[in-house]
């Protein structure tokens, strides 16, 4: 991508937006950020010390439609008028990422899926850090990927994607690509098609050629299809909790096993986290860094020693005997069927939010063994009310993480668990799921 003497338009001043703008100024190119909503004074802040152009609370039209380059926070749907005039004049959009990689000599492991790519991520970071490599963290977690390649371009970056930062990589090229799993998730963005999530998702292989590596759940039914109908360039390196592989990585009932130019064996319950859905992440991480050539005795100490992400299955506090866990980042229903699945006390559980199209059927099963009360967290819960009254003996409906968490708490016993595990996006009642997470933190050490 020549973008010489070019004018970029930077849509949206969150933290990729930002870093966005900070690398076009500093490799000379004319850059505007443009934001529909208010811009933190942090924010504002990095943009006034770069003498970078700056809008908010709305988009000066005459602006962005003479722009070259369009560099577009995956937050914005397609649906939105100015991204909609912007395909119209057949200006080029791309997210933070693509636009970053342009000017980065580094290599890139990506990570996505509808869960686990977080961890996965992690754990991939973790083990490259301890290996010594010249690494940075980025996509949904870390910092702008688009800022450190500005300020001090890697080696090497892990790098989480989503796949609204996907859908605008054309390209872009991944030496490792992983895809934890494919399960019905932002629905409500794919018109309700599961075939164009599956299909967003697998443009994590786009460019990818015989010398790159695709890791991936030989386990999940929608990418196995996908497989078994597409040529996929880059070589295949599975991974599996059902079946043993001479070439990938497997689980058996009590061992993790490596089958990557040697094998390497670990047990299970030495994993630093709990749960057969952890023990695949660490299998992903695993092959991920074998690939690499990171010895092997190393890659099962990091798999020993690694500390999990805020805010998935985090113990809070147990007050007088009851167990608090934030499961606020479980935004989808296979996310919270994780979290339910790993329960083994009876459960209080804390549900609800903005619904991205959820099959709640899926859980049933799980929430008649598990779950005694369901305490709802959102402002419209009546799908959630329908779909499990018959199930649990009592479902409260709250309004704020404080009231959630007093009401779960009056529900549960001595040695019982209340789990907030939503299943749903946070932006009814909270900023984002941090902000989610950290309020019911707060509550439970008020109580």
């Amino acid at each position: 991508m020549n973008l010489d003497g070019k004018h970029i338009v930077v849509l949206g001043a969150a933290e990729s937006g930002i870093g966005a703008a900070i690398l076009a100024k500093v490799k000379g190119l004319q850059v505007f950020v443009s934001d529909a909503g208010e811009i933190k004074a942090s924010a504002k802040a990095e943009l006034q010390e770069y003498a970078i152009d700056f809008e908010e609370n709305g988009h000066t039209r005459d602006r962005i439609i003479h722009a070259d380059l369009v560099v577009k926070s995956p937050g914005i749907p397609e649906t939105a008028s100015i991204i909609q005039e912007i395909r119209a004049k057949q200006i080029t959009v791309v997210s933070e990422i693509e636009f970053a990689k342009t000017f980065s000599k580094g290599k890139a492991i990506c990570i996505t899926g509808s869960n686990g790519k977080t961890t996965t991520t992690l754990w991939i970071y973790h083990i490259l850090k301890k290996a010594g490599f010249d690494v940075g963290l980025a996509g949904n977690v870390g910092y702008s990927y688009a800022k450190q390649v500005a300020l001090e371009d890697r080696a090497w970056y892990v790098l989480e994607l989503s796949s609204f930062q996907l859908d605008d990589m054309h390209a872009f090229k991944a030496d490792i690509a992983v895809l934890t799993n494919i399960t019905p998730d932002h629905l409500d963005r794919y018109a309700y098609k599961m075939e164009n999530y599956v299909a967003s998702k697998f443009r994590i292989l786009q460019q990818m050629t015989a010398a790159d590596f695709f890791i991936y759940n030989a386990d999940d039914p929608n990418i196995a299809q996908w497989i078994n109908t597409h040529q996929i360039a880059p070589r295949l390196v599975p991974f599996s909790a059902t079946k043993p592989l001479e070439f990938g990585g497997y689980l058996t009932t009590e061992q993790l096993i490596i089958n990557i130019k040697t094998t390497t064996t670990m047990s299970i319950h030495e994993l630093a986290l709990k749960g057969k859905h952890n023990a695949q992440n660490a299998l992903a991480a695993g092959i991920a860094s074998r690939l690499l050539d990171i010895r092997a005795d190393l890659v099962r100490e990091s798999l020993m020693d690694f500390e999990n992400v805020e805010h998935r299955l985090e113990f809070v506090a147990k007050v007088n005997g009851v167990e608090f866990i934030n499961d606020s980042k479980a935004t989808n229903i296979n996310a919270a069927w994780y979290a339910l699945e790993s329960m083994e006390r009876p459960t209080v559980w804390i549900v609800g939010g903005v619904d991205k199209g959820n099959d709640y059927s899926e859980l049933e099963s799980l929430v008649k063994a598990k779950v005694k009360a369901i305490v709802c967290l959102g402002v419209d819960n009546e799908k959630i009310k329908e779909a499990f009254a018959d199930h649990v003996e009592q479902i409260v409906e709250t309004q704020s993480a404080k009231e959630a968490v007093n009401a779960a708490y009056q529900l549960a016993k001595n040695e019982e668990i209340v789990l907030l595990s939503p299943a749903c996006a946070s932006f009814d009642l909270f900023k984002n799921y941090e902000d989610r997470g950290n309020q019911f933190k707060k509550a439970v050490r008020g109580l």
